[in-house]
């Protein structure tokens, strides 16, 4: 099976839910890829394809779906996997980066001693909308002395051009206006 078959099962797969969380919101969700082996195959295979070449020293999975995604690409590429989490979530000392959100703020935390020195960096996440999220982890990254190379996501909503904010490359599977 070619990449061209497995896009094609992994977009099947993605389930889509109307006024979801709220009315007027279409929300497109990674899980039907999860319940599904042989689209979470062809999506791994692609990830995998994808990072296999690059030039990373750490894989940083986001809060909380990039928890499915990361471990699976670490193995994979025999690199060490690091979680970034939401504020409260992890033991030990924690450097914190506060962003904005739609309604409201968050914080996102990575432990002390997690990446060390001038790491290069990938970051994955399902998910790339507004930005907000993924600026925020990677000025959190920065700020430990690491540096990212790229923000992979299954999904990127790209009438949103969340990209924009971003500073370092992204790539997505599927892309939705």
């Amino acid at each position: 099976m070619d990449n061209i078959e497995k896009l094609k099962i992994v977009k099947e797969a993605v389930k889509t839910y109307e006024n979801f969380p709220k009315n007027g919101i279409i929300y497109k969700d990674i899980f039907g890829i999860f319940q599904n082996v042989t689209a979470m195959r062809a999506m791994n295979d692609l990830l995998i394809d994808h990072v296999n070449h690059m030039d990373v020293d750490v894989i940083v999975g986001l809060d909380s779906r990039g928890f499915l995604l990361g471990p699976l690409i670490s193995v994979a590429i025999n690199k060490p996997f690091v979680p970034i989490r939401k504020k409260g979530k992890l033991p030990g000392n924690v450097k914190r980066e506060n962003y904005k959100l739609e309604y409201g703020e968050a914080t996102f935390e990575i432990q002390i001693g997690s990446i060390s020195g001038e790491k290069k960096v990938l970051i994955v996440d399902d998910l790339l909308a507004t930005g907000g999220t993924m600026a925020a982890a990677i000025k959190l990254i920065k700020s430990i002395g690491a540096d990212v190379v790229e923000c992979l996501v299954i999904m990127e909503l790209s009438s949103l051009n969340g990209r924009a904010k971003l500073g370092v490359p992204a790539y997505s599977l599927i892309q939705y206006d």
